[in-house]
C-alpha cells in the first residue's frame, strides 16, 4: 500500500467515528456546553498566558480542546483531515458562541492552505502515531510558529504504546514496537477508544511508532529551541483494563505504578 492509501483508510475510520465520539461519555459534550473545559491539568499548567494570542491546533478532531482554548481567551484555528469532524466542530462553536476557524487539511498539506503564523502551535493526545514522517511534521509545525512564538505538545508516551491494550490484557506485556520498523502498525479493533461497544465498519487503521528522541530531534532540526521535555507516570484515559482514575483526574496503573512513563510534554520556541 502507498502512504495515500494508508491515510485514506485512516480518514474513513475517523470520518465514521465522529458521531460516536460526539455522543460518548469520554468526550462528554454536554459537560463542555455547561462550561467544563476539556483541557487537562498538564497542559493548563504548562501552557499559560494564551489570552488574546493566536493558537493553531493541529489534528483537532471535532474541536473540544480547540474550543476549550477559546474559552481561555485564545484566538483559535483548528485543523483536521476529517470533514465530518470539522462540521461537528463548527456546529459546536456556533452553539456555544465561540469565535473559531476550522480548516480541512491533513498536516503535511497545511502549508498549501494556510499562510499566516501563530503565537502558539498546539497538538495533543494521540496525534503523532497517525503520521509517518516526524521530520516533515516538525517542518510544518515550525513553519506556523511566529518568530518568538511557542510550540507545545502533550502526548501519550510511546513507551506506553508498546504494551498490549486489548480488553483481556492483565499486565504490561510488550505487543508493539517502540522504534520505527519501516512499515505501519496495522490494527483492526472493535469499537473505538471512546466506545468499545460501538459498531464501526471502517475498523482497519494504520499507525506509526515514534520514540521521543525522534520527535525532539525533528523539532530541533526544524529550527525550534527546546525549552523543556517532561515525562509523567500517569495518563489521561484508561488505556488498559488495569488502571484507576484518581481524584485529581489522572489515570494510573494499578500494577507497576510509576514504573514506566505514560505521558510526555514538550515546549519549544522559535528564535526571533
Amino acid at each position: 500500500m502507498t502512504s495515500k492509501e494508508y491515510f485514506e483508510a485512516n480518514r474513513r475510520h475517523w470520518d465514521e467515528v465522529v458521531p460516536i465520539h460526539v455522543a460518548s461519555g469520554l468526550y462528554d459534550v454536554a459537560a463542555f456546553k455547561a462550561g467544563k473545559s476539556r483541557l487537562k491539568p498538564v497542559e493548563r499548567e504548562e501552557l499559560t498566558d494564551v489570552k488574546g494570542k493566536g493558537l493553531l491546533h493541529i489534528q483537532c478532531h471535532f474541536g473540544l480542546d480547540t474550543l476549550s482554548w477559546a474559552r481561555e481567551g485564545a484566538i483559535v484555528t483548528g485543523v483536521d483531515f476529517s470533514e465530518p469532524a470539522l462540521e461537528a466542530a463548527r456546529a459546536l462553536a456556533d452553539e456555544c458562541g465561540f469565535e473559531a476557524r476550522f480548516i480541512h487539511s491533513d498536516v503535511y498539506s497545511l502549508p498549501e492552505k494556510l499562510s499566516e503564523q501563530f503565537d502558539i502551535v498546539f497538538t495533543s493526545y494521540g496525534a503523532l502515531p497517525w503520521l509517518p514522517d516526524m521530520q516533515r511534521w516538525a517542518e510544518v509545525v515550525a513553519r506556523f510558529v511566529k518568530p518568538g512564538g511557542t510550540f507545545y505538545m502533550v502526548e501519550f508516551h510511546p513507551m506506553g504504546g508498546v504494551f498490549d491494550d486489548g480488553p483481556q490484557a492483565t499486565d504490561l506485556v510488550v505487543n508493539y514496537p517502540y522504534f520505527p520498523t519501516g512499515e505501519p502498525i496495522r490494527t483492526e479493533d472493535d469499537g473505538t477508544y471512546a466506545d468499545r461497544e460501538a459498531t464501526v465498519e471502517n475498523r482497519l487503521v494504520y499507525s506509526w511508532p515514534h520514540p521521543t528522541s525522534e520527535v525532539i530531534s525533528a523539532l530541533i532540526d526544524a529550527g525550534l529551541r527546546i525549552e523543556f521535555f517532561h515525562e509523567f507516570p500517569f495518563t489521561t484515559e484508561p488505556l488498559w483494563p488495569f488502571t484507576e482514575t484518581k481524584p485529581d483526574g489522572t489515570v494510573r496503573l494499578t500494577k507497576h505504578e510509576g514504573s514506566v512513563p505514560l505521558l510526555y510534554s514538550v515546549k519549544a520556541t522559535k528564535p526571533g
